[in-house]
């Protein structure tokens, strides 16, 4: 599998015979992010940041939400949590995805802003690689995110939806995570190629730089 970061909360995961990309940004986030082709896109949270679909080439399947879906061989949970920084009168929901890429499971936490519930941790207790917010405000924080990849043990963890030199959100950076998990900061990578065979025995942190 190649993953590859292009800002915020949006990836693409490629394997063989399929791609997947995750919550598509709009301009307005500050990323420059080229057309995607995909087969497969899902988005975590209905605002225009993360469902920026005009990006994506290709007659790719729209996932929006919680269920259970497969296309190309690959398998897709939706699990729907609260948003409970939220304000108004109905509470807006975030959708977490489990990729199951022939046996490789991807999770993607979309724009948590809460340690879930022992039942929805209990879904998640497989995961290999998980793909988590940082930066807070709008999201879990660096020691929330911490207490997160201690409850649920991946073998690789890719921190995302942090501050970079270019957005203007007021997120914080991804040194307070990496100092909250007692990791040096490390080179950044510019996609990280695994697969289950290399997976690494303990929880390792991978920084990826975007490309957007």
């Amino acid at each position: 599998m190649e993953i590859t970061w292009y800002g915020q909360s949006c990836f693409r995961l490629k394997i063989r015979n399929a791609t997947v990309v995750t919550d598509p940004c709009s301009k307005e986030v500050g990323y420059t992010i080229p057309r995607l082709r995909a087969d497969l896109v899902t988005i975590s949270y209905n605002h225009p940041d993360y469902s920026n679909c005009a990006l994506i080439q290709g007659d790719a399947k729209i996932i929006n939400g919680p269920g259970e879906y497969e296309a190309k061989g690959v398998f897709v949970t939706g699990i729907a949590t609260d948003l409970k920084k939220s304000k108004g009168p109905e509470r807006l929901k975030n959708t977490i995805y489990l990729f199951d890429f022939e046996g490789l499971t991807v999770c993607h936490l979309g724009v948590l802003d809460h340690i879930p519930s022992q039942a929805q941790l209990q879904a998640l207790s497989d995961v290999d690689i998980l793909l988590i917010p940082v930066g807070g405000v709008t999201t879990i924080n660096a020691n929330q995110a911490a207490e997160m990849i201690g409850l649920l043990e991946p073998r690789i963890v890719i921190p995302m939806h942090y501050k970079t030199k270019v957005i203007q959100a007021k997120l914080d950076t991804v040194s307070k995570f990496l100092k909250e998990m007692g990791v040096s900061e490390p080179t950044p990578s510019k996609t990280l190629e695994i697969n289950k065979s290399r997976l690494p025995t303990e929880t390792q942190v991978v920084v990826l730089n975007h490309k957007g």
